[in-house]
C-alpha cells in the first residue's frame, strides 16, 4: 500500500527533526563548557521564546485558553525537565553516548502509548525495542562491560520524561483547534521562566562572557533545535501516532553518531559503531511493525484505532 503524500510530510519533517536534534547534542556540549549548564538552558529558551513570540505576534496567533492553556503549560513543565536532563547528561558524556541513548524513548513511548490506548503492538515491536537497548549498551561500553556514567544516566532519564512528554502531546493535544505554533509558544515560555529561575544570578555573567561562536550555538540550539522542532514535534504528532512520531526520531542517532565523529572529532570503536548501527536498524525495523500494525486496526476498527487523526488545527 502506498502511503499518503500527507503522511510522506509527516515522516520528513519528523526526520528533519531528528537531524536537527542530533546536531545539538555537540552543540549544547560546547555551549555548557563555555557558560555552564543551567545558563545555557536558559539562554536557548529565553532565545526561542522572543523568536517565536515574534512570528505569533506577525501572524496573530490566538493563544490558547482554559484547558488548552493548561496542557501547553504541563507539556512546557515536561519539555523543560527533557532538555535540562539532556543538557547536563551531555555535559558529563560524549554528544555521541548522549545522541544514542536519548533514542531508548523509542522503547518507552510505546509501552506508555500502549497503556493509555490499550491496544498493544505485536511482540515482534518489542523484539526490535529489546535489540535497540543492546545497541546502546554497546555504545556506553567503551569496548568493555561498565556502568553508565552521571551523564549517560542523565540522558536515559531524559529519553524517559520525553516518552511522558510525546504521548501526552499527542493524547492531550489531538482532537484540539489550537493553534500548534501558540502551543508551543506557551511551551517555551514556561521553559524560558522556569529555566531562567533555576540559572538566577548565573545567567547575567554568561550572557556577558558569550564568544562569537557561543552565540552560534545559543542561536542554533534556540531557533533551530527548539522554534522549529517543537513546532513539527507537536504539528506532526497531532496527525501521526506518538509510536510513530518517536521511531522517526528514532534516527536521531545516526546524525549525533555523524556529527560527533566528524566535527566532534569524537572517537567511536567496533562496539560503538556495531551498537549504534543496532539501534538504526531496530527503529527501522520497529517503524515498519508499527505501521503494519496501525494499519491492521484501521481496516478491523477504523472508528476505534488509535492512529493518525487529522484535526487540522493551523499548520505552523
Amino acid at each position: 500500500m502506498t502511503r499518503r503524500p500527507a503522511e510522506i510530510v509527516v515522516d520528513v519533517l519528523l526526520l528533519a527533526v531528528a537531524a536537527v536534534w542530533g546536531a545539538s547534542f555537540l552543540s549544547a556540549k560546547a555551549l555548557t563548557d563555555e557558560v555552564g549548564v543551567a545558563p545555557a538552558v536558559a539562554l536557548r529558551f529565553v532565545v526561542a521564546a522572543v523568536a517565536l513570540g515574534a512570528i505569533c505576534l506577525v501572524r496573530r496567533e490566538r493563544m490558547p485558553r482554559g484547558r488548552g492553556l493548561a496542557v501547553a503549560a504541563l507539556l512546557g513543565c515536561s519539555q523543560a525537565a527533557v532538555i535540562g536532563l539532556e543538557t547536563a547528561g551531555v555535559h558529563l558524556t560524549s554528544a555521541t553516548n548522549a545522541g544514542v541513548l536519548i533514542s531508548l524513548a523509542l522503547v518507552f513511548t510505546p509501552v506508555l502509548e500502549s497503556l493509555a490506548a490499550r491496544s498493544w503492538l505485536p511482540r515482534s515491536y518489542f523484539v526490535a525495542a529489546v535489540a535497540a537497548v543492546v545497541g546502546v549498551a554497546l555504545l556506553v561500553s567503551g569496548g568493555g562491560l561498565r556502568a553508565p556514567t552521571i551523564g549517560d544516566a542523565l540522558v536515559i532519564a531524559a529519553a524517559v520524561v520525553r516518552a511522558v512528554h510525546v504521548t501526552a502531546s499527542a493524547r492531550l493535544t489531538r482532537g484540539r483547534s489550537d493553534s500548534s505554533l501558540a502551543v508551543v509558544f506557551v511551551q517555551l515560555v514556561v521553559c524560558a521562566a522556569t529555566s531562567s529561575a533555576v540559572a538566577g544570578a548565573d545567567l547575567p555573567p554568561a550572557v556577558g562572557r558569550l564568544t562569537a561562536s557561543g552565540w552560534a550555538h545559543v542561536l542554533f540550539l534556540g531557533l533551530m533545535c527548539s522554534v522549529f522542532a517543537f513546532v513539527v514535534q507537536l504539528w506532526a504528532v497531532r496527525r501521526t501516532s506518538a509510536t510513530r512520531a518517536s521511531i522517526l526520531m528514532g534516527t536521531e542517532p545516526v546524525w549525533a553518531l555523524a556529527v560527533g565523529v566528524a566535527i566532534g572529532g569524537e572517537a567511536v570503536g567496533f562496539p560503538g559503531l556495531a551498537g549504534a548501527a543496532l539501534v538504526i536498524a531496530a527503529s527501522y525495523a520497529g517503524q515498519a511493525i508499527e505501521r503494519r500494525h496501525r494499519r491492521a486496526l484501521a481496516e478491523r476498527e477504523p472508528r476505534a484505532m488509535d492512529g493518525p487523526v487529522l484535526v487540522a488545527p493551523p499548520s505552523p
